[in-house]
């Protein structure tokens, strides 16, 4: 959890406790009026659980303060604008997610991706992106729209032909061994990789298992024309607009590609994985 993100929600929490004891009010009588068990209080206050826009209206009107609910509520969208659970973005489905991405990828001209263990979503086959999702859905234990969000990303595919724009995938080997779906599947996404190569728009960089790294591979992320970042999590995304934790990455990313195979060497890299699936 970011530092930022886990202050933000302490703040906010002790901004619940003061509505509180201003309210004249125990943790216990106010979990009692609320139907909650107090520890839910306690978590809040504390900084120890993220609160639903319902928690903070509810805890609002309990301490008398209802015209405090749009103070409150926008110190959360505050919060979630630089981290934001995967249990909320994904409540209805994954469409709603791929679209904002669509519309991220429009505003940007210059994207640099990194990612160790699995294609990048702009670079994904449908079919690719299906196992993914669903596997997506049965972990978060979220609503299945694959199929709309199947086309919403291949949709955002669009902008790797309009000229102007620039995307560099750095991808780790292993990532191309990662099996999702049926070795039919791997085949036709790593013959995508291949067909990509040579697009001026595109550049796909693969770093091999043995490559002498300054930066070892930790996980996946986007920087956006330089100005945000997105991390994903396991449980969360990070979206990330601060200058120096963008330089952070950004020298991540630079040191990354110092040991990555690009051009022939990189489609050799594709083609070995392709063969072994084929043997």
């Amino acid at each position: 959890m970011s530092t930022d993100f886990q202050n933000g929600r302490i703040a906010l929490g002790g901004r619940l406790r003061e509505l509180r004891t201003e309210a004249g009010l125990s943790g216990r009588a106010l979990a009692s009026h609320l139907g909650w068990v107090q520890s839910k209080v306690s978590k809040l206050e504390t900084g120890r659980q993220t609160p639903t826009a319902g928690d903070l209206a509810a805890w609002a009107t309990a301490a008398g303060r209802p015209e405090i609910t749009a103070e409150l509520q926008a110190r959360l969208r505050g919060l979630e604008t630089q981290y934001r659970s995967w249990r909320r973005q994904l409540a209805g489905g994954h469409r709603e997610r791929q679209e904002a991405a669509v519309l991220e990828t429009r505003r940007t001209a210059h994207i640099d991706a990194f990612e160790s263990a699995r294609i990048p979503g702009l670079l994904q086959t449908a079919e690719y992106a299906r196992h993914m999702l669903i596997a997506g859905a049965e972990f978060i234990e979220s609503p299945r729209d694959t199929e709309e969000a199947v086309r919403s990303r291949i949709r955002r595919q669009e902008a790797l032909y309009e000229p102007g724009r620039r995307f560099r995938f750095l991808i780790w080997e292993a990532a191309l061994h990662v099996a999702v779906g049926s070795p039919t599947v791997m085949v036709a996404q790593l013959d995508r990789l291949v067909g990509l190569l040579g697009l001026d728009t595109v550049e796909i960089s693969i770093i091999p298992l043995g490559a002498p790294l300054r930066r070892t591979p930790a996980h996946g992320f986007w920087i956006y024309d330089d100005r945000l970042v997105i991390v994903e999590t396991i449980n969360a995304e990070l979206w990330l607009d601060d200058a120096p934790d963008i330089a952070l990455y950004r020298r991540a990313w630079d040191w990354l590609a110092e040991g990555a195979a690009s051009g022939y060497q990189a489609h050799r890299l594709i083609s070995r994985a392709r063969a072994q699936l084929s043997a």
